[in-house]
């Protein structure tokens, strides 16, 4: 069972605005944990210099040969272990993790997906979801499991597809929505017990947290606490 405000660390490839949304979050004792950490596998990545800005801890760390995976996940196992981090907030993260990283933060890592899962997983699925021609689009906040974007889901918030959109402003809306749904679906999965049953995470107090403006649905929430 995760700890009362537990460390986190934020692994992240890129600019940062979720990690920000986190952070902010954070600040306002609205997140359920202390953010201890952002790893990076891109030297040049422009989260860690916000990250700096913040006065959070920021490291770049060996990813090694591969363009898709860490080629050896350990070295990420123990700077996160050596901090205390509990849980493990993925954040426009570029690499898939595996049973090594996975077994070690066991029903402990968060990954968020900017489509309705099962639809349109992996790369580009905003490009994806526009050029299918889809009604409704949004977000996914998910358990990693080591398939790609296929773990159970914690919450999801809807978009619109507006008849005057271009896929840019589709895309700022989705990433709107991301910046309000994640920080909440990590409260939520920290604070308040859950359960699983089968593929889904239902949580043990009824009723579902909500959100959602400018063109986000109400956000829905469904988890269960860690029970290792």
């Amino acid at each position: 069972m995760l700890n009362r405000a537990p460390a986190i660390a934020v692994l992240a490839s890129g600019r940062g605005s979720n990690f920000e949304a986190l952070a902010a979050a954070a600040a306002r004792d609205e997140l359920g944990g202390r953010i201890v950490l952002v790893a990076s596998d891109q030297p040049a990545a422009p989260v860690l210099e916000r990250a700096q800005g913040l006065g959070i801890e920021a490291r770049v760390m060996p990813a090694g040969r591969f363009r898709t995976r860490l080629e050896d996940e350990r070295p990420w196992i123990e700077a996160l272990h050596e901090r205390g981090v509990e849980l493990v907030l993925l954040a426009g993260f570029m690499r898939r993790l595996h049973a090594e990283f996975l077994g070690a933060f066991a029903e402990r890592v968060l990954n968020l997906h900017p489509s309705l899962l099962p639809a349109f997983p992996g790369l580009d699925a905003i490009g994806r979801a526009w050029d299918h021609g889809v009604r409704v689009t949004g977000c996914t906040v998910h358990l990693v499991t080591d398939a790609v974007d296929s773990g159970p889901i914690v919450a999801q918030a809807c978009v619109e597809v507006r008849d005057d959109d271009s896929i840019e402003t589709l895309r700022a809306r989705i990433h709107d929505a991301e910046h309000r749904l994640y920080p909440a679906a990590v409260r939520r999965f920290v604070t308040e017990p859950w359960r699983r049953e089968g593929r889904r995470l239902v949580f043990s107090s009824p009723g579902a947290a909500r959100g959602g403006t400018g063109g986000a649905a109400p956000v829905a929430l469904a988890g269960a606490r860690h029970r290792g």
